[in-house]
């Protein structure tokens, strides 16, 4: 090793415990062996690999190496017995995975290191001393305080969860004192986890706080009398002895004799048959068919290789160039190999579930009423053994924030489901208290009682269908859940936009007839419908129990039957970056919901009245007599029958239409009268549907309106909203700007909105990869302008309005797949000249007519289009022989990577705001809203400065680091003390 060579280091023990906890429990399918450490070990690993080699992203090492612990003992444990004396066995379902890894890390062609009676970290200290010496650089892979220690001018970290690097600054930062100060900080605060036991009572400020004071550890020990806080100066002398231990247990050996030296460890060209041969035997398909493609290996080539599995603990797996000398897997129940390759693809396995969900049909009368605790605890005790439980609550409204909880049904296995009855009334007695409780049912809050350790319980994976809303009612009542699967949310990444996952193809009635070939009973069948409608809690118990376990049995072979073609058809990665992770993220928005203010409302509705009755007068003027506005036929008759406006057509009925298209094409004509229709429609629109009825959706104990979000209604993964609808509340015009001034923040908050600037142009720069457009976003130029200047040869500098007006009007409408037609309209020009703009649009930007057709081609030939995180947007009539309907789907083909990456940037935003807010020491900051590109969030006055940045960075870097992007993301963000003045 030598100057200017770069050194990896791999806490290897840090990844497999992060990979272990940050995926839901997984097996080898084959065999049923836990394998779900060793998936995100290597997806981690090979993420950082490709990172490690690709020289457009950063720092490219010349040297790497993956550190192990050997075991729980070292020369820690001889110095201070108690050293980690209170650390757990590792997980049952880990133990073997720990020789996996091992094997996992060697197929990978990484030295694999470790030296038993010493730690991982103290031989991440010896090689960062010795490539230091060197003269080369190191950057250790991990966020492990313990490590800090050895960052300094030629090390540094970094945490690949957050994409985030690790120097001098933010040691400083996070714990207060440099890195040559930690040992003697960690001395002193102890750490609960090793069993390290440190000063009591003395915390990271406090320790910084001293050191800052005395310098140095020893100073402070020597002169301890000095310290004025009694309790901390007498805590401090008592333990001096514990602390100066500490120091030793903290401190990393940097002499450690390492078994290879750092010539050994280059880091050498990755070697696809060896590392598809393990990943083949793990049966990892989705990530064996990316190093295929990154390395140019046939995978179906390649045979699956010989993987030993160990089950007594071991930390050892064999080499894994030992060839036949690698000992076989013991023996399945079957007297199989249990790790043995078996034949069963993830196609196979869905067909399998396929053909076992229609051999196993559903039989109601199999279901169970459970009125005894006893037997509550006996089906949760299954859920534990099945490591499953499907749940689906039954509750008096749709809206979970003020839904009552009558019952929950649950399901453990196919077939096996029950009905939890808790608050069934008779309808006799007191009405307004909704009649008395019939018997036979579990008291409510015994009955939470035991069901809340098992939803809390990880290793109990909680399915569901449109599970947040379960979620969201659940927390309300103290019952928190995780970890989460949504069916509704699989089919959707799966489906979506296809004509098996079209508008309401998620709901679990269609994905049931579709998948299981059973329809499900009805709501109406067991509720009624209309004006005999009854709540849930008045409905027999018999039948609630018919129809509810039946929900919960079918949401469990829903999910047998799509969770497996999540891998099958390689969107496993969508569903768990995009999805999945944000069901309780968005359940918590919809929980805390935001403050509206009754008196600006009314005063508004107010205003719109008078606004809207004074133009009814001019419209009456101008049409020569009264009429009613809001009546399409009185309308149409006054617009073409009497005034006789060209341009008319009629609907199927025979009237004349007065869509807003006819009308604002009317109005760009000219015509006054469509055009004051137009504005009287807008304002009553306003009064009806927000002044006058956003007060309705206040909540009787929360006071803030909580809007509810649909996960899954858009074809490109865009949320929506609804009771009430938050994100359709016009902004271009001054009166739709005036409603966001009733949403506003609590005493003493502000509210900070934080808006994705031009989101959607960038995207399209990035994937159609424009020079001009990526250039001009690098250099933060008016993207408009410079469009204008591009086109029409202007200058930027004192550019004329209106040509800017035009040319941003052609970046936005291109993005939609504008004609010439709609630009005509948009801009009042004749459509030749709109034809000729776009003309010479493309012509100054090539590429995303190139772009565009690539796009066409591919929907064409496969049926969907993938947004640059690979999610799914399918367009099957984009082969329709209907010439409309056909023009139609390309349009929408077109638009929908570039509408969808943004809606995926800021989903994986929303997904990591919490944590760093909270990292940040920013947990009172709250997000609350989202409106397509834009975040709303309250923050406490005095925490607005430091939470801004933050936000900002999560969000600018947000697709980092599965994509980097060639243009840079921009947000901007300000606070105000309500929405309107805060956008």
């Amino acid at each position: 090793m030598k100057k200017g060579d770069h050194l990896f280091l791999v806490d290897g023990s840090g990844y497999i415990f992060r990979a272990y906890h940050a995926l839901p429990p997984l097996t080898r399918k084959s065999d049923g062996l836990p394998v779900g450490a060793v998936a995100g070990f290597c997806n981690m690993l090979w993420k950082l690999m490709q990172d490690a080699r690709n020289t457009d992203v950063g720092v490219v090492p010349t040297h790497f190496a993956v550190i192990f612990d050997y075991s729980a003992k070292t020369f820690r444990n001889e110095m201070y017995p108690e050293y980690k004396a209170n650390r757990s066995a590792p997980p049952d379902d880990l133990i073997p995975q720990f020789g996996l890894i091992r094997q996992a890390t060697r197929a990978f062609d990484l030295p694999c290191l470790e030296i038993e009676g010493f730690e991982a970290d103290d031989l991440i200290a010896t090689y960062a001393r010795l490539a230091c010496e060197a003269g080369a650089d190191t950057t250790i892979i991990s966020s492990d305080k313990d490590l800090m220690q050895l960052v300094g001018p030629t090390v540094s970290m970094y945490d690949p969860m957050k994409d985030r690097e690790i120097k001098v600054p933010e040691v400083i930062e996070k714990w207060g004192v440099p890195p040559e100060k930690m040992i003697d900080l960690q001395a002193l605060t102890g750490d609960s986890i090793d069993n390290v036991p440190g000063v009591p009572g003395i915390g990271p400020k406090t320790a910084a706080q001293l050191l800052e004071q005395f310098g140095d550890l020893d100073t402070l020990l020597a002169r301890a009398s000095e310290i004025k806080q009694n309790k901390r100066r007498e805590s401090i002398i008592e333990h001096a002895e514990k602390a100066r231990i500490s120091r030793e247990l903290v401190r990393l050996k940097h002499d450690v004799p390492v078994p290879e030296g750092l010539d050994d460890l280059v880091l050498q060209p990755p070697n696809g048959p060896k590392l598809i041969g393990f990943l083949k035997a793990m049966e990892f398909s989705t990530l064996t068919r990316r190093v295929a493609e990154a390395t140019g290996a046939d995978a179906a080539a390649i045979e699956a290789m010989p993987v030993a599995v160990e089950f007594d603990g071991k930390a050892h797996g064999p080499d894994l160039d030992a060839g036949d000398a690698a000992q076989p897997a013991p023996a399945g129940p079957a007297g199989e190999a249990a790790s043995g390759p078996q034949a069963m693809t993830p196609a196979a396995l869905v067909t399998a579930r396929a053909e076992a969900a229609a051999a196993n049909p559903i039989d109601r009368t199999a279901y169970v009423t459970i009125r005894d605790l006893a037997t509550l605890e006996a089906w949760l005790a299954d859920a534990r053994e099945t490591g499953i439980l499907s749940i689906d609550t039954e509750t008096t409204s749709l809206f979970p924030m003020e839904a009552e909880l009558v019952g929950f049904s649950i399901a453990t296995r196919p077939g096996k489901a029950a009905y939890v009855p808790l608050s069934h009334r008779n309808g006799k007695g007191d009405l307004l208290g909704g009649g008395e409780l019939i018997e036979g049912q579990i008291p409510f809050h015994d009955a939470l009682a035991v069901l809340k350790p098992v939803l809390a319980d990880r290793s109990v994976l909680k399915v569901g269908q449109n599970i947040k809303y379960d979620w969201v009612l659940l927390y309300r009542l103290g019952l928190p859940m995780a970890p989460l699967d949504d069916t509704m949310l699989i089919s959707y990444v799966l489906d979506g936009g296809s004509s098996s996952g079209n508008t309401g193809g998620h709901g679990m009635d269609k994905l049931s007839e579709r998948w299981l070939g059973h329809i499900p009973i009805p709501y109406k069948d067991v509720a009624g419908s209309g004006k005999s409608q009854i709540t849930f809690d008045m409905v027999d118990i018999d039948r609630a129990t018919a129809y509810a376990a039946e929900d919960a049995d079918v949401a469990l072979r829903l999910w047998q039957v799509l969770k497996p073609r999540l891998v099958a058809d390689g969107l496993t990665a969508v569903y768990e970056r995009l999805e999945r992770p944000l069901i309780d993220v968005i359940g918590r928005m919809e929980r805390r919901g935001i403050a509206v203010d009754r008196q600006i409302l009314s005063r508004l509705s107010g205003d719109f009245a008078q606004s809207a009755a004074a133009l009814e007068d001019e419209i009456y003027q101008l049409a020569g007599e009264r009429f009613n506005i809001g009546s399409p036929k009185q309308l149409g008759d006054i617009l073409f029958g009497k005034m006789g406006f060209a341009g008319a057509t009629k609907t199927a009925t025979g009237q004349w239409s007065t869509s807003a298209r006819i009308l604002e094409d009317l109005a760009a004509e000219g015509h006054e009268l469509p055009r004051k229709i137009v504005d009287w429609r807008q304002l009553t629109k306003l009064k009806s549907t927000y002044t006058d009825a956003l007060p309705g959706y206040i909540n009787r104990d929360t006071k803030r309106v909580h809007t509810c979000y649909s996960m899954a209604s858009t074809s490109t993964g865009r949320l929506s909203s609804s009771e009430p609808n938050l994100q359709n509340i016009p902004i271009r015009t001054a009166e739709g700007r005036k409603i966001r001034t009733a949403f506003v923040a609590e005493p003493g908050h502000k509210l900070i909105s934080a808006d994705y600037s031009q989101i959607e142009l960038r995207v399209l720069a990035h994937v159609a990869d424009i020079p001009q457009l990526r250039q001009a976003f690098a250099d933060g130029i008016d993207i408009h302008a410079m469009t204008a200047s591009e086109m029409f040869s202007v200058p930027v500098e004192g550019m004329p309005s209106e040509v800017r007006r035009r040319a941003k009007a052609i970046n936005f409408g291109i993005i939609y797949g504008i004609s010439a037609f709609g630009l005509a309209n948009q801009l009042s020009i004749p459509r030749e000249e709109a034809g000729a703009y776009i003309r010479k649009y493309f012509e100054r930007f090539p590429g995303i007519r190139d772009y565009m057709d690539a796009t066409k081609a591919t929907a064409r030939d496969k049926g969907f289009v993938e947004t640059i995180f690979g999610r799914r947007a399918h367009y099957p009539e984009i082969r329709s022989s209907n010439p409309q309907v056909r023009a139609f789907n390309e349009r929408a083909a077109i638009n929908a990577p570039i509408q969808g990456s943004a809606a995926d940037i800021i989903r994986r935003a929303m997904v990591r705001i919490e944590a760093a807010l909270a990292d940040a020491g920013l947990d009172d900051v709250e997000m609350l809203l989202q409106v397509h590109d834009e975040l709303i969030f309250e923050a406490p006055e005095g925490q607005v400065e430091k939470a801004i940045p933050v936000i900002r960075q999560v969000m600018e870097h947000a697709a980092m680091p599965a994509v980097s992007m060639r243009v840079p993301l921009h947000v901007d963000a300000r606070a105000a003390d309500n929405w309107d003045e805060a956008h």
